[in-house]
Order: structure tokens, then sequence, then C-alpha cells
């Protein structure tokens, strides 16, 4: 990756730090949220909640994001986020030395905020680059979540006894401490004003939102998004309730965030060869074979192996679903798409997430994988209709 091949080289490497501080923060919640909930919750069927808050957070964090972004900056903007992170790790330690169920959900939507701000650094990182470099770019930044593979859980384990008879309390305490490294990293960042990037005449928004490649690119990326999410929530739970012990969980859920981030590498590259629509038909399949796997079994490579195409999948339809939101905005519409684009998905993902432990606690791990399916489907029929007409258009 040199300077002349990859131009805004430092800003990409510092934003996929600052992705890799973030999803670490965000992966160790997952791994541990719900198991927690379960402990803490009056209800078990609100296992999940802490887990949809957090979702839920991004959500409603993605357009005041947006907003304070474009008066502020890109830096001001992630430089709150990550702060928002640092109260929610502190928030959730506190929830669990006092066994307050409130303060532990409190916690995490103040990390899903987090994500919500975070979730520009890939648009950050495209802005920096010329456009031929805008797909790797992308790549670059959501690799930098390769990390939490690795550190998330590791953390989650580590922390499990720092603290004298509280378990896990640690292990949010280490959560604080990434919200803080990624503020020292972001505060290094250099962007481009977005009012200079932003120059031009905007369409209106009902205009914008009518596109068929924009429907496409956000629809498809909303369901990938929602699908992982709500799978891997309910994955620790329902491993727990076959019988496997609470530590199988941990290299299941590693290498699932393995499968979503390690392709970011070539993720890139594929889309410049074969196109964003395709790339995105290719996780939609990865999914489904998700499917397959998960309901065939209840054994630890069945979660295993289920899980890892669960991430690549994700990270096929993600990516693919990003890079093709490039082709629907003009740069004076760029803020206003993004945001939108990032309320419908995390919009999505928190329904998804608040209905992973209803349908997991009355129907079971079976019938929630299979939920899914139409999804799926419709989505992949989406990528293949614009695809179809992208070549239509020459």
């Amino acid at each position: 990756m040199t300077g002349s091949a990859f131009p805004g080289r430092r800003n990409v490497v510092l934003l996929a730090c600052s992705q890799a501080m973030m999803m670490s923060a965000i992966v160790m919640s997952m791994a541990l949220a719900a198991v927690l909930g379960n402990a803490l919750a009056p209800d078990k069927s609100l296992a999940t909640l802490p887990v949809a808050v957090m979702v839920i957070g991004t959500a409603l964090a993605s357009v005041p994001a947006a907003l304070l972004m474009r008066r502020f900056g890109r830096r001001a903007g992630f430089l709150l986020g990550a702060a928002l992170g640092v109260g929610g790790g502190a928030l959730g330690a506190l929830g669990l030395h006092q066994q307050s169920f409130a303060f532990f959900v409190a916690g995490h939507l103040l990390l899903g905020s987090y994500q919500g701000f975070a979730n520009y650094y890939r648009f950050a990182a495209v802005e920096a680059t010329d456009a031929a470099s805008a797909s790797k770019a992308v790549s670059w930044v959501v690799a930098g979540g390769l990390v939490a593979a690795f550190l998330g859980p590791q953390l989650a384990q580590w922390g499990r006894d720092w603290v004298p008879a509280e378990l896990y309390v640690g292990s949010f305490v280490a959560q604080t401490v990434l919200g803080v490294a990624a503020l020292l990293l972001l505060s290094q960042v250099r962007l481009p004003r977005i009012a200079a990037a932003g120059a031009g005449v905007a369409r209106p928004l009902r205009q914008i939102v009518a596109q068929p490649v924009l429907i496409a690119s956000v629809f498809g990326a909303a369901v990938g998004y929602a699908v992982m999410i709500m799978v891997m929530t309910a994955t620790p739970l329902a491993m727990l309730g076959c019988g496997l012990p609470r530590t199988d969980a941990t290299p299941v859920i590693q290498w699932h965030v393995v499968g979503m981030f390690a392709p970011s590498f070539f993720t890139g590259r594929l889309i410049r060869r074969w196109g964003a629509p395709r790339i995105m038909q290719a996780g939609f399949v990865l999914l489904l074979g998700h499917v397959a796997i998960a309901v065939s079994g209840l054994e630890f490579l069945h979660f295993l192996s289920a899980l890892v195409l669960l991430g690549v999948g994700w990270n096929f339809a993600f990516i693919g679903g990003t890079t093709l939101l490039t082709q629907a905005y003009r740069p004076a519409e760029q803020l206003k798409v993004q945001a939108v684009n990032e309320f419908s998905i995390f919009g999505l993902v928190a329904l998804a997430t608040l209905t992973a432990g209803w349908l997991y606690d009355r129907f079971g791990w079976v019938p929630l994988n299979l939920a899914v399916v139409p999804l799926l489907v419709a989505a992949l029929l989406t990528s293949l209709a614009i695809e179809r007409r992208q070549r239509a258009a020459g």
C-alpha cells in the first residue's frame, strides 16, 4: 500500500486503527452482553435487550452524527463518538458492579451511539482518497475490525477476574480503555473539510432515495447486517442451551469476527473486478449457506462453521452495499445520503436484534435461522435486478 497507489494512506491507517478499537469494544459486548443480560434481566426474554439497545443507539446517533460533522467537521464528531464509548464502558462496569440491569443497558446505549459516529470512518476514508481508491479505502478501514476478532473476545476473558468477586467488571473497564485509545488515535486524523467536498447543487431527498441503485445498496447492506447481528446475538444463548460449555462461545465468536473482517483485504479488488452487485450476491448466497449449516445440527462444529460463513457473507454484502452507495449521490449530497443509509441499516438491525431474543426464547435456534431466509432471498433478487439494470445502461 504505497502513497502513490493509495492517496490519503495516513488517514486511512489511523481510521482503520480507530475502527479496530471501536469494533473490539463492540465484539466484547457481543460475546458477553446476552449471557450477562440473561443473568441480570428480570425476564429471560429480555436477555438480548442490551445488544438490541446498543444497535438502537447506533441508529439514533446516525443522523445527529452527520449533522454535527457537517457543522464541526469529521474529526470533532469522531472524538465525541469515542467519548461516548468511554462513558458506555464505564456505565457497563457500574451496572455489573451494582447488579443493575438498567445501568448495564444504558451503558450499551452509549456504546451503540459510539458506533453510530464511528460508522462514518469508512466514508471519511473515501473522502480522503481519490475515486479509484474508494473500494480499497472502505475495505482497509473495515479490515481494521480484524483486530477485534482477537482483542474483543480475549478482553472479555482476560478481564473476567480482574476485579475480585465481581465477574466481568474488569472486562468493561478494559472496554473503557479502548475508547481512550481511540480518542488518542482520532486526535491525529487530518481530513478535508466536508464543506469543500460538498460543493455543488443537491437534489431533493425524495429524488435521491428513489434511485434504484440507492434502494439496492441500502436494502442489501441492511439485510446483510440485520441477519448477521440477529444470529450472532442469539448464538451464545443457543450454545449454552444445547449444553455446550460457556468457553466454547469465545472461539465461535472469534472466528466469526475473523470471517467478518479478514476478506476485507481483498473485497475491494473483487468489487473492482466483478462489480459491487455481484459481490453482494455472493454475500447473500454465503448467508443462505450459513442457514443450511445452522439448521443441520447443534454440535460445536456446526456453530463454528456456520458463524464463519455468516461473517464472510456479511463482509461481501456490507462492503458491496457501501461501495454501491457511492454511485448514488453527488458530492453535495453525501452527508444527507450517508445519514439515510446509516439510519436505515441500523433501524432494521435494531428491529432484528430485538426480535432475536424473543424468537429464540419462544421458538428456538432453528426457527430463528429459518426466519431470515425470505429477507436474504429478497436482497439477492434486488441485487440481481440492479446488476441487470446497470448492464442495460452500459
